[in-house]
């Protein structure tokens, strides 16, 4: 509508429930193009949907004159700005003047509920005949859409139905993924979203996150501005290069921050609009992508050196000034030789979190602690050995040499001697120290050199057996039997995802180890029966912790990352390990508890932040399990005016 005192024009109802305005004179046009400002008006109680007060600048007041109240000739929908009447050579201004009612609200996936609209919300916002007449509550919306995926035989097409889902209905999304969390984990999360990942291309539909490539250098502030959240307290952010254990995928590695802050909304309760998924696209070395058709990166090899420092700094930067100082960057699927200084570069200077590096060392930490419970003596009478020496082994190598110096006040130095790692080369040892890269350096330990890790276990005899290599089947048969014959209930964690990666399968640790081991893997594992007993495999999954982590930071307004705070999570995951869990083989909890699991990580972790002094949310909440609770997102529909 447009006004002017007590003259209207009402204008045909548009998308979202409001007016469409057409028919404009030439004069209106120009006037739209030069002086004036277009200003959306909220819908009132009479019949009329609202509409578009016309100001011009120069006086304030408004103006209505010479509508033009014939059709437009081309025979479209009344066309206010030309698009109908333009040639396809002539360019044409995408406009949009519209609120959350109407078609536009079934359209919005922040607020559409699609069949839960309530009767009074059907009338207030103008939904009457665009929805069926039937009104649904949201749990009925759930078990439709949980049958739906369930129809589907192959995960990755459980995936783009759930994906599809998020794009269409935020909050039914989250809700399905909350209740229905250790069915969906393995559709949203490892393992399906590394073939997502994979094929990025071919199922790519909707944009979701920001996509900052070498061609946005020098204005990357700009392009996070063109983002429509402002009040953003996570970003996930990835290259691409390191993917899982499937290696460059470029920007198809989109899927790793997307699914990644799903989970910090639906486990840790951190706001959908608070997240913000990144991918810096800086080329791929993937011979395939650069020569798929689908493929939607750039087509050229990976920059490094200067050009790639210069590009990650300048988004450091851009995301500080633009977001604060309280901004929580988790980087995410960085290769080694980037992934290391990038954290130790910005980890003084931001508040920023990797992953692969340190949220992995804290949930198998957490595991190995609860593990003590179940073959005795603490860390200190363990001798640990790791099958890959990449960002994840070392590490978790790193954590448990810090937690076992804090509980037993032995020098840093004198613990790692009791953490024995092997790459592709073989064992670790201080005859190769000059060759190796620095992160690699502090595990080089005297020893005779060791090429296969079934010697490296036979001379370390190891009590816990870690696989972070991203090699499929490289625990072997001999490797477990092995382990096996040195230690009465072996400790195996199997960590490489997706499962195609994986070093062992449980049946595989079960059966071998004779029914002794006690396995947890990265990627999930159905149940075993062996000797007539059934074994549920444990999953070191890192959403045990990341979300929780970052909780935690976030409601305690944390300005930088201490290894403390690590330790304070992985004390707080070990502690829910309940007899129950015990009882059937379990070293982490059930993740149906995960949203009580996330918050006791949180306030552990902002506890933990206050007594350092890093945290700058004050004062303090006297119980900061219950302030965690209270500020996690529900996804819970809300009721519309």
């Amino acid at each position: 509508m447009f006004s002017s005192n007590a003259y209207s024009f009402m204008c045909k109802p548009g998308i979202g429930g409001w007016s469409s305005c057409s028919n404009l004179s030439a004069s209106q046009r120009k006037l739209l193009g030069s002086s004036s400002r277009i200003t959306c008006c909220a819908p009132t109680n009479s019949k009329s949907h609202g509409g578009v007060v016309m100001e011009n600048e120069t006086n304030g007041s408004s103006t209505v004159d010479d509508f033009d109240v014939n059709p437009i000739p081309s025979g479209g929908v009344r066309d206010v700005y030309g698009e109908d009447k333009a040639t396809e050579d002539q360019f044409v201004t995408p406009w949009s003047i519209s609120v959350a009612s109407g078609y536009s609200l079934l359209r919005d996936p922040h607020y559409n509920k699609g069949l839960a609209f309530t009767e009074k919300e059907r009338d207030a916002h103008y939904l009457r005949g665009l929805l069926p007449p039937s009104v649904i509550s949201q749990e009925t919306q759930v078990t439709k859409m949980i049958r739906h995926i369930r129809q589907y035989e192959v995960p990755l097409h459980k995936y783009i139905a759930m994906m599809d889902l998020q794009e269409r209905n935020e909050r039914l999304f989250y809700k399905l993924l909350l209740d229905h969390v250790e069915e969906l984990l393995p559709v949203v999360y490892t393992p399906t979203v590394g073939e997502a990942c994979q094929k990025y291309g071919s199922i790519f539909m909707h944009p979701q996150g920001l996509y900052i490539s070498l061609k946005e250098k020098g204005r990357i502030l700009e392009v996070l501005r063109n983002w429509p959240e402002k009040n953003i307290q996570v970003i996930v952010v990835t290259d691409g290069e390191r993917i899982l254990g499937l290696g460059d995928l470029g920007c198809q590695g989109m899927g790793i921050p997307v699914g990644k802050l799903s989970l910090y909304s639906a486990l840790g309760g951190v706001r959908p609009s608070a997240c913000l998924p990144i991918t810096i696209d800086v080329g791929t070395n993937n011979q395939k992508l650069l020569h798929d058709e689908l493929y939607f990166g750039l087509r050229h090899k990976r920059a490094t050196g200067q050009e790639y420092t210069e590009l990650l700094h300048e988004f450091m930067n851009a995301v500080k000034q633009n977001y604060g100082e309280r901004i929580l960057v988790q980087f995410e699927d960085f290769a080694n030789h980037n992934a290391f200084d990038l954290l130790e570069k910005y980890r003084s200077t931001h508040l920023v979190f990797n992953d692969d590096i340190q949220g992995t060392a804290s949930v198998v930490l957490a595991g190995v602690v609860s593990a003590l419970k179940l073959v005795g003596g603490d860390l200190t009478d363990h001798r640990f050995l790791f099958l890959g020496a990449g960002e994840a082994g070392t590490g978790i190598a790193e954590l448990i040499a810090l937690e076992t110096s804090k509980r037993t006040n032995v020098p840093l130095d004198e613990v790692r001697k009791n953490i024995w790692l092997v790459d592709s080369k073989g064992l670790i040892v201080s005859s190769r120290k000059e060759s190796l890269q620095h992160f690699k350096k502090p595990w080089a330990h005297e020893h005779e050199p060791v090429k296969e890790l079934v010697d490296a276990v036979k001379e370390i005899k190891p009590t816990v057996l870690i696989g972070t290599s991203g090699q499929g089947r490289t625990f072997t048969k001999d490797v477990i039997e092995a382990m096996a014959s040195i230690n009465e209930k072996p400790i195996i964690l199997s960590l490489s995802n997706p499962t195609s990666q994986s070093e062992c399968t449980a049946e595989e640790a079960y059966t071998w180890s004779q029914g002794r081991a006690i396995f947890a893997s990265g990627s999930p594992f159905a149940p075993v029966e062996y000797d007539g007993k059934v074994f549920v495999p444990g999953q070191a999954n890192n959403a045990y912790i990341f979300p929780g982590f970052g909780l935690g930071l976030i409601m305690s307004g944390t300005i930088r990352v201490h290894d403390d705070l690590l330790l304070a999570a992985s004390e707080a995951l070990a502690s829910q390990v309940t007899q129950k869990d015990y009882d059937k083989g379990l070293i982490y909890p059930p993740f149906s508890n995960i949203r009580k699991i996330s918050a006791r990580i949180a306030a552990n972790v902002a506890a933990k932040a206050y007594e350092l002094g890093l945290a700058t949310s004050l004062p303090q909440p006297k119980d900061l399990v219950k302030f965690a609770e209270s500020s996690m997102y529900t996804p819970l529909y809300r009721g519309y005016r």
